[in-house]
């Protein structure tokens, strides 16, 4: 009788280290978090619209802008919360040669101060040119 009892305590401390563990992931995703996560998502997009048939005939780089856009949102959309609100903003896209400048704006929860309700928009916005050098 003791081993069960001891059993169902370990099953509820478990259920219950893992719904703080969910709660300390949603208060402690930061700005921070965000700003890589779009360098690496515009990065890795731009890698995946460039046009290879350009490339090949003329020995420039160029992106294809349709594309570009497509493969962000998509990859945006597999990687962040989807607890949160994002506005994409896409600022500046050149295809050649390639630069793109990119927001994004996240909301904050409502907190609650001295009876003042505040929420807090963060934005992130990066320019980022695709280089091809020589020798790779």
């Amino acid at each position: 009788m003791k081993e069960s009892y001891l059993g169902y305590w370990v099953i509820l401390l478990g259920v219950f280290v893992v719904v703080i563990m969910l709660l300390v992931r949603n208060v402690t995703t930061t700005n921070t978090e965000d700003y890589y996560t779009l360098k690496q998502i515009s990065e890795a997009a731009m890698i995946d619209a460039i046009d290879y048939a350009y490339y090949r005939e003329y020995g420039e780089l160029k992106i294809n802008k349709e594309k570009f856009i497509e493969v962000f949102i998509r990859r945006f959309a597999d990687t962040v919360s989807t607890t949160s609100n994002y506005k994409i903003l896409f600022t500046e896209i050149y295809e050649a040669p390639p630069k793109v400048s990119v927001e994004v704006t996240s909301k904050t929860d409502k907190f609650v101060i001295a009876n003042d309700a505040t929420d807090i928009d963060l934005a992130n916005r990066i320019d980022a040119i695709l280089e091809f050098g020589a020798g790779q």
